[in-house]
Parts: structure tokens; sequence; C-alpha cells
């Protein structure tokens, strides 16, 4: 029953991932649906709701689907990767004999769940093997279609990347009873975890290694402040990564609604640096749409100079906040990576 549950959850996800691309609803009705997320998650935030990471990747994704997915589809597919972690953890055996073993246990069965190809018997004739979930090059940061980043298109189609198998994992392991701790390098999400044995150690999902701290910080574009202000390669709290999920909802009503976004993408940066304030996405983000506004004021105004523009209060305003916003952002030690310089960089996890 499950495994007919879980197709037909695959039949309507990709079913509404062409509507959501061909046919979007009205304006209005993409503001009523963000506002509902916004609230949702706001309210996780500043505890007038349990956290749930769970809950807020599936809010944040529905949003962009127009409230179309089904909540309990979406569930019964990430039951069915527990299910698979719970057998593996009862039919295999690891050879580590310290009090954490069940917790290790737990993450050894979640990574192979995810990364190898489990044979899943069906009778004394028959079986069949799962699918691992693997790197999808073809639209790394969701440019031409945001749904990439996401773990509901994760789940149906078993390609994601460094944003959606993270949080799959980091899902996977709250319902096993344990937690998995997300962790930001340059243009990058993976998993922290920490064990008797080795103490903190990191998982790649997109490359399926674990690469050292030190070979992170010499090979990930990342300067020594951004890690002395926990921009980098710090461990996050679930209230933190709800935070992620606040600007990853502004994100999306970015994509849909282009011009004229700019308040609500400003409401969400606002809330999630609240609770994270040194959120180095939300803070460009932040900057980026304080940009937007400023180049708004100055083309009604004809205006070719800011300086032309700093007689008008608001202007100015605007101008300022985007100038401080971005003097903070490089003083937290954040540095543009390019693009290809990122894809070189996953390649060499491998190598």
């Amino acid at each position: 029953m499950k495994t007919l549950k879980y197709f037909f959850f695959i039949s309507v996800l990709q079913s509404t991932l062409c509507f959501a691309q061909v046919m979007p609803y009205p304006s209005e009705k993409v503001k009523e649906n963000y506002s509902v997320a916004f609230n949702e998650l706001n309210n996780m935030l500043n505890g007038n709701a349990p956290l749930s990471f769970k809950r807020a990747v599936f809010v944040t994704e529905n949003s962009f689907y127009q409230d179309k997915l089904d909540y309990r589809e979406y569930c019964n597919s990430i039951d069915d990767i527990v299910s698979l972690c719970r057998a593996l953890i009862k039919n295999r055996k690891l050879l580590y004999g310290l009090e954490d073993s069940v917790r290790v246990q737990k993450h050894a069965a979640i990574f192979a769940a995810l990364k190898d190809s489990i044979k899943i018997l069906i009778d004394t004739a028959n079986y069949f093997y799962t699918q691992p979930y693997t790197y999808d090059f073809d639209d790394v940061w969701g440019d031409s279609t945001w749904s990439s980043m996401f773990v509901t298109k994760l789940l149906v189609t078993h390609k994601g990347n460094c944003h959606s198998l993270p949080f799959l994992y980091k899902i996977i392991a709250q319902e096993l009873g344990d937690e998995a701790y997300l962790s930001f390098a340059p243009n990058h999400i993976y998993i922290k975890l920490r064990n008797k044995k080795d103490g903190w150690y990191n998982t790649e999902l997109t490359s399926g290694y674990f690469p050292m701290d030190a070979w992170l910080m010499a090979s990930g574009y990342i300067h020594l402040s951004a890690i002395q202000n926990a921009v980098y390669m710090d461990t996050l709290s679930n209230q933190q990564s709800i935070a992620i999920c606040m600007i990853d909802l502004a994100h999306g009503f970015q994509k849909q609604s282009g011009s004229g976004s700019e308040q609500f993408v400003l409401q969400c940066c606002d809330t999630a640096l609240k609770y994270y304030p040194n959120y180095i996405n939300a803070l460009l983000l932040k900057a980026e749409t304080e940009k937007k506004l400023f180049e708004s004021l100055m083309q009604k105004q004809n205006a070719t100079y800011p300086k032309e523009m700093f007689n008008n209060p608001e202007a100015k305003a605007v101008f300022d906040q985007m100038q401080t916003l971005y003097a903070s952002i490089h003083k937290l030690g954040y540095r543009t990576m390019p693009k290809e310089m990122y894809l070189d960089w996953l390649v060499s996890l491998k190598t």
C-alpha cells in the first residue's frame, strides 16, 4: 500500500510541476499562498508553533506549487525512506562498539539509503534495487526552474543538489529521532555530525564523501573571518534552519512575481535575520533587493547617477541601507565564489 501511495504522490507532483511552470495563478492568489506560508514559518520562529523542519520545507515548496501538493503524500514518501533506514539498522551490524553506536547506526543507514543502491527482496525469487539520490548538474542554482532546489523534486527524480540533499538528510534524521546539522560553505550546504570516535565530521551528500574541515578551508574559497563570524562551517540550530526556509520562500516569491516583490522579500529577510543575524544569503538578498528599490526610484526620476537622488529622503534612506548591508557582508568575511569555480570545486570533492 505504501508503494502505491508513493507512486500516486509522484504522479500528482509531476503534473503539478508542469502546472506551476505553465499556468500560474493570478498574482493575488500567489500573494495569498505566500502570505499563508510566511505566517506558518513565522509562527515556528517566534515560538507560537512547534519547530518542524520537515513541515517548513513542505510549506515553502507548496507555496511555489500554488498549494497543489498533499502533505500526507509528502510525508508518506519520506516514511518510505525512513522505513528503509530502520530495516538497514535492524539487518546490518556496524563494526563500532562505542556507547553512541545506536546513533552512528542511524546515520550510516541514512547515508546508505540516500547514496547506495540497496537490494530489496520481494520474495524468495524476486527482488529490486533502490535508486540512489545523485547530483543534478542541469540546473544547480535553480536559475531555469526554482523547483530544482526542492526536496519534493528530489523525492520524485532522485536527483538533487547541495540544497535539497542535505535538507532531506536532516528530515530523515529527525524522523529517526536524531539530529543532523546543516552547515554552510560558499554556495554550498552540507551536513555536520559528531560521534565519540571521530568527534565532529562532515557528510557531503553531493559527492558521497566525508571531507575534513581543513580541506574545505583550503579549497572552498572560505575567508578566515567568515569562519570566526559563524558565516561558514558552523552548525545551524533548528530555528536557524527554519530561517533558511524563510529565505527560500522569498526567492520563490521573487521568481514568480518579479517586479513588485520587494516588500515581501524584505519582510522575509528581516524575519530570518532576527533569528539568524549572520545568515549571509539573507543579507545578500536584502542588499540586492534594496539595490533594486533604489534603481527603481532612479528610473522614476530619470536619474543617471546615484548622487542625483540624495536630495530625496526616501531614496537616500534606501541607498544608505544598501551601503550598510554591503559593508556588513564584506566585514563578515563573505567573498564571491564564481559559479564556474564552484562547479570545479564540486568535481574536486571526488578527486
